[in-house]
């Protein structure tokens, strides 16, 4: 009997300590449970933020100091005041949206073998020759056809790019539009520097839609493009994005609306 005793006497004991270690505090005689301390670490884990001793302690305190504030919230009756209703359907509705979206995630992960091909697209996309153009561009054809006449007669291209160039982007680097596809361009820009040689300029003016062009060629290269493995997360990243979106364009299509037209995007 004395033994049994003993035992009983010291479960008694340990059942407060084990039901403190389930609580971080007691705010006016009211537990806080160390599950709103996980809460919090696991949506700092979603965002990749590693979890620290210090991370740990500062969920601890922000719980914490949430008790104080919600209790006095509550004393003064704000939990049944309209704002405070309406603000937690809004927060009820994005928890449930969010969740939504991360369950379908889960379900639904992207493979690489889809990176695989977003990247043979891009890649496709991306090969061929690059243009290392410079340009002075003026809003007459006799102002170009002057400007061209003083590079012939010695005058340096990037200066008058410097002092003369509408396009003030480039002009600050003396026109240079750095290296870039030639579908970069309106075709009437790209049609006139493709057709250079490595440090020639255009003779005459070129016309387009901004105004008139003087185009010189500083350089091409073959376009490079990363390795597969370099860019594989963002390509995966980008590849579940996708997946998401589909799949909220298929929930929209199916819902009945009552004729309601969403804005066009």
């Amino acid at each position: 009997m004395k033994l049994k005793s003993s035992a009983a006497l010291a479960a008694a004991l340990l059942l407060p300590l084990a039901v403190h270690a389930q609580n971080v505090a007691v705010v006016n005689g009211k537990a806080v449970p160390k599950s709103r301390v996980d809460a919090l670490l696991k949506q700092a884990t979603r965002g990749g933020q590693p979890v620290t001793p210090e991370l740990q302690q500062r969920a601890r305190d922000e719980v914490v100091m949430r008790e104080i504030f919600v209790q006095e919230a509550e004393k003064r009756g704000i939990a049944a005041s309209a704002a405070y209703k309406e603000q937690m359907e809004l927060l009820r509705q994005s928890v449930l949206i969010r969740e939504l979206f991360e369950d379908f995630k889960k379900k639904n992960p992207a493979t690489e073998a889809e990176a695989k091909a977003e990247y043979d697209q891009f890649k496709a996309a991306q090969s061929g020759t690059e243009y290392r153009a410079r340009h002075i561009l003026v809003e007459s054809e006799d102002e170009a056809k002057k400007l061209i006449a003083e590079i012939k007669g010695g005058a340096k291209f990037e200066d008058l790019a410097k002092k003369h160039s509408k396009d003030t982007g480039s002009a600050e680097n003396g026109g240079d539009l750095d290296f870039a596809k030639a579908d970069n361009y309106v075709p009437e820009f790209s049609g006139a520097m493709t057709k250079l040689k490595k440090g020639e300029m255009t003779e005459t003016p070129v016309k387009s839609q901004f105004g008139f062009h003087i185009i010189k060629l500083d350089d091409t290269r073959e376009a490079s493009f990363p390795a597969f493995d370099e860019v594989k997360p963002q390509l995966m990243a980008r590849v579940e994005q996708m997946k998401v979106q589909k799949y909220q364009e298929s929930l929209k299509k199916a819902a009945k609306t009552n004729n309601y037209q969403f804005m066009a995007e």
